[in-house]
């Protein structure tokens, strides 16, 4: 399975951007996808996960309510819908695909992935 992120950019606190992130190979072996964002220095931070099947959906606390995660099975592209965005939110933001059906009970460790995009930067400007 390739990832492909994309969508990041320049924005300031109070905006919003939606984050892609397009699945292609092997998108029928995907139990979900959940998206990750990293700064220098700290580590990967889960933020939001969908169940490819089901639609089932996760999030941190830091992000619930602010940021949505969807999909669009005809596309095998999942979103990151990020509103009110804040400057602590800048950071270089990963998708990834799990394909082992026990993802469900561990979505948010990173361990559980097995497919990673190349990331996608996000600058929160004040």
């Amino acid at each position: 399975v390739q990832l492909q992120a994309s969508g990041g950019g320049l924005v300031q606190a109070g905006d919003s951007l939606r984050l892609s992130c397009a699945a292609a190979g092997r998108t029928d072996s995907v139990f979900a996808v959940g998206w990750f964002r990293q700064v220098p220095g700290k580590e990967r931070e889960f933020l939001a996960a969908i169940m490819w099947k089901g639609g089932s959906t996760y999030y941190a606390d830091s992000v619930k309510g602010r940021f949505t995660i969807s999909r669009d099975d005809a596309r095998n592209t999942a979103y990151l819908q990020m509103n009110s965005l804040k400057v602590e939110d800048t950071a270089v933001y990963y998708c990834a695909a799990g394909t082992s059906p026990g993802i469900i009970v561990a979505v948010t460790r990173l361990g559980r992935y097995d497919y990673w995009g190349q990331g996608t930067l996000v600058t929160v400007s004040s």
